[in-house]
């Protein structure tokens, strides 16, 4: 069965607290142009991640997930950050159960699965924290259950660990359909950001774009075009 929650008391999630935001309708832009770079590939699962810690990719993801659910579309949010997961913050969800309990066949995906105060969005959260989350990550398993949830969502976004972090999210990004980087546009070195890139094409990832955060006022321009 199904869980729910009627609390949700996350700041960041604006894309839910303010519609007509201008932030708002910068994900909406996000997502159309997500929509735009895959007219002969369709994209159902993308992940969502960064070279380093604190870039924004949990915010970036989230919102995204409710631009998609706002559209109608029927979506799951997926916590992959299993050494350090933070979306149940986000939705204010208990974490006691989440994707490690389902691939560690403690329980069954259904069990799992927690509805939001979000029309059409659901999320499975990261779960208690495994001592090998590359291989719990990497397994026949998981694999399994992104083939399964194919079929029963229209989109699937994946909150991962920093690339240059740990290889975790270099093996979800085999399972997915694309990957967006999220980058501290004042924090990230730009090599290191390079690294990140080049890590993901190494393993065949499919890179579809970029998201700026924190960026100036004269940057946004530019910005703009280099999405996509």
């Amino acid at each position: 069965m199904r869980q729910s929650t009627n609390n949700n008391s996350s700041l960041n999630l604006v894309t839910s607290l303010d519609p007509l935001s201008p932030v708002t309708e910068a994900y909406r832009v996000l997502r159309t142009n997500i929509q735009f770079s895959s007219i002969d590939r369709p994209i159902h699962v993308i992940m969502i991640s960064s070279a380093q810690r604190g870039e924004g990719k949990t915010t970036t993801v989230s919102n995204l997930a409710v631009a998609y659910a706002q559209e109608g579309k029927k979506v799951l949010l997926i916590d992959t950050d299993l050494r350090d997961p933070s979306l149940h913050h986000v939705f204010s969800l208990p974490n006691r159960v989440g994707l490690t309990s389902i691939l560690s066949n403690q329980y069954g995906l259904q069990e799992v699965v927690r509805d939001t105060v979000v029309d059409n969005l659901s999320v499975i959260t990261g779960g208690p924290i495994p001592p090998n989350p590359s291989e719990m990550l990497g397994s026949f398993k998981m694999q399994s259950l992104i083939d399964e949830l194919r079929t029963e969502y229209d989109m699937i976004l994946i909150d991962t660990p920093p690339v240059l972090a740990v290889t975790d999210g270099i093996v979800i990004s085999v399972l997915c359909d694309g990957v967006i980087m999220v980058v501290d546009a004042g924090k990230v070195d730009k090599e290191r950001v390079k690294k990140a890139k080049s890590s993901l094409e190494h393993a065949n990832a499919r890179i579809l774009g970029a998201v700026l955060n924190k960026m100036n006022k004269k940057d946004r321009k530019t910005a703009i075009n280099y999405y996509g």
